[in-house]
């Protein structure tokens, strides 16, 4: 409108040019009104409790003790950072996971008929309530988890709106039939591909972004026509009690069946039954060693299973970076939620010209961070590790690396002894070297590890392949095409040019996963979509008309012609020239003409 109507006064009458005008402002209009009609959703209120909503509550809580508060029975619940213990949650048998597993699958039988209107109307819903309750949905992720409320809008909160903004926009075109070639021996045939939902996914998800880890794989879930059951970290499981009366709201409120989403709290026991209890497809997010797990028990039933396994990312600094300038980047990758990220830079290749200013740079940004309580202050910079067992097993990797000549930065130390919270504190490691056990084993924790490389492109990359783990990674030069090569060479499922390896999972479109001990298989994306779905293909007469029929050479019983028919029709379709194509129509031809049998 802005362009050719301008342009157009020059040839046409001034009467029509108005019309044109008219025209195109009554279809803007009519396209906006359409756009925000089919973007509408109900509002939907779920009142959260004191302890889910402020950041101090006035209610006394006692202090949780990890020796004393686990039972067999219950799985506790407390605020890594306080320390305050915040009730229980009930450990379910595997009778109770199996009898959940029941309930999705009968909810899920209705689910599957649903329209791609109706399901991107449930996303709708948990859209607008993610953005009009986000301060209340990362005030409970922080007090689960002991994450800051900055670490938790981005983490939890922005990237679940731009999976569901995604999915939403771009969902069904991967969903529906894709029609492909035929070839040339089904010319008189469309061929399609189909994606069905599997049924039941089951889901078992880690500590680290108790919200995002919900509904990440249930948006995928449930736009795929499946129903999902969700296993907790049994070091964050509180969180599930506001989180599911949230997913419960906007079920209702979108028509959707009760029972489509069901949530597990437990320990081993209750994983293992979600895997072997009937789920068609497992999601597991975790270690390495329950990822092995996992895949032993889904073998019996021949399970299929998504395992997303960890990594040790790699971030290389080349001699001709901005070394200074990467410093706020560099410490936003590690100390995002303390270092527990699935895709985060755990080894810091640094090229031998930019090492020190480098390493003076990030330290100096290291030294000025506070740490504590996240919601007691809007000032707290990093927060407090989940699991109890966390900052020993920190401070065990970080003196194997001093003992072996690693020098500390900045941080490096435990909390005194009686302090109150799971705290360890930003450290920054200089001179790793491979032999260290920091450099092999995967932290998941607040560790910067900084490597010196001489400044050559492939020692840099042979020294970031040189892992078990192949997740993601990123590379930073003066020059995007050689931190692209960087990147191309990584062995890695995910890699970012010039930014955090992080940012690939800001692009919703693309795969999450990776390679050797990160795991296999992908979600996010289209392919995410699609491996929640079974995958059929389908042949079909483009007329009805068409019969199918055998040819006479090749039909029961035999007329001693078919091997001559076979030959001449494969030369004919895929010989080499038009030359040898022109014989095999002969002796195809020949092939087809009733000959009189032999006498034996």
């Amino acid at each position: 409108f802005f362009f050719v109507v301008p342009m157009s006064t020059t040839f046409l009458d001034p009467k029509v040019v108005q019309l044109l005008g008219v025209f195109s402002v009554t279809a803007v209009a009519c396209a906006v009104a359409w756009s925000l009609c089919r973007g509408q959703a109900p509002k939907v209120i779920v009142a959260p409790v004191e302890e889910e909503e402020a950041s101090n509550p006035k209610t006394p809580h006692r202090k949780f003790c990890w020796d004393t508060d686990r039972t067999k029975e219950h799985v506790p619940c407390w605020d890594p950072a306080t320390m305050d213990y915040l009730g229980e949650a009930p450990a379910m048998t595997p009778e109770q996971v199996i009898e959940k597993i029941q309930l999705a699958r009968d909810a899920q039988k209705c689910w599957a008929k649903s329209t791609f209107v109706q399901r991107r109307y449930l996303l709708r819903i948990i859209l607008r309530f993610i953005v009009e309750n986000m301060e209340t949905i990362a005030k409970v992720a922080c007090r689960d988890s002991g994450k800051t409320m900055v670490d938790a809008m981005f983490g939890e909160v922005m990237v679940t709106c731009e999976k569901l903004r995604w999915t939403i926009s771009s969902g069904e075109r991967y969903l529906k039939p894709e029609y492909r070639t035929s070839g040339i021996m089904n010319m008189h045939k469309t061929s399609r591909v189909e994606f069905t939902p599997v049924g039941v996914v089951g889901a078992i998800v880690p500590f680290n972004y108790p919200f995002h880890n919900v509904f990440n794989p249930l948006i995928a879930a449930l736009f795929a026509g499946n129903a999902i059951v969700i296993k907790v970290s049994e070091y964050a499981s509180w969180s599930t009690k506001y989180y599911s009366r949230v997913i419960s709201a906007c079920l209702k409120a979108a028509g959707a069946p009760a029972d489509l989403v069901q949530f597990v709290t437990g320990y081993g026991d209750a994983g293992n039954a979600l895997v072997t209890g009937g789920a068609d497809k497992v999601i597991f997010v975790g270690s390495v060693e329950v990822g092995k797990m996992v895949m032993r028990a889904a073998s019996e039933s021949l399970t299929p299973v998504i395992l997303e396994l960890g990594g040790k990312d790699a971030f290389i600094v080349c001699d001709d970076a901005d070394a200074a300038a990467l410093a706020q980047l560099a410490c936003r990758g590690v100390y995002q939620n303390m270092g527990q990220n699935c895709a985060g830079p755990e080894r810091f290749i640094v090229y031998e010209k930019v090492y020190d200013k480098f390493c003076e740079s990030v330290a100096a940004v290291v030294r000025k961070m506070e740490q504590g309580a996240p919601l007691s202050s809007p000032y707290i910079d990093c927060g407090a590790s989940c699991m109890p067992q966390a900052p020993a097993a920190y401070q065990k990797l970080v003196d194997d690396a001093v003992a072996k000549g690693a020098k500390v930065l900045a941080g490096g130390e435990l909390p005194k002894e009686g302090s109150q919270g799971q705290f360890y504190p930003p450290t920054v490691l200089a001179d790793v070297t491979p032999d260290m056990r920091i450099a092999k084993e995967e932290i998941f924790g607040p560790i910067m590890c900084i490597f010196k490389v001489p400044n050559s492109d492939a020692e840099a990359v042979a020294l970031a392949n040189n892992s078990d783990f192949g997740l993601s990674g990123c590379a930073h030069s003066a020059s995007q095409a050689r931190a692209a090569a960087i990147c191309q060479q990584m062995e890695a499922g995910m890699a970012s040019v010039n930014d955090l390896e992080g940012t690939t999972y800001l692009s919703q479109s693309l795969p999450f996963g990776g390679v050797k001990y990160s795991g296999f298989d992908r979600f996010a994306g289209p392919e995410g979509l699609r491996g929640l779905c079974h995958v059929k293909s389908v042949v079909e007469n483009r007329l009805s008309f068409l019969k199918p029929s055998i040819p006479a050479p090749i039909a029961y019983p035999s007329n001693g012609q078919g091997t001559d028919f076979c030959l001449a029709l494969c030369q004919m379709l895929y010989g080499y020239g038009l030359g040898m194509k022109a014989m095999g129509l002969l002796a195809l031809i020949k092939a087809v003409i009733p000959r009189k049998p032999k006498k034996e």
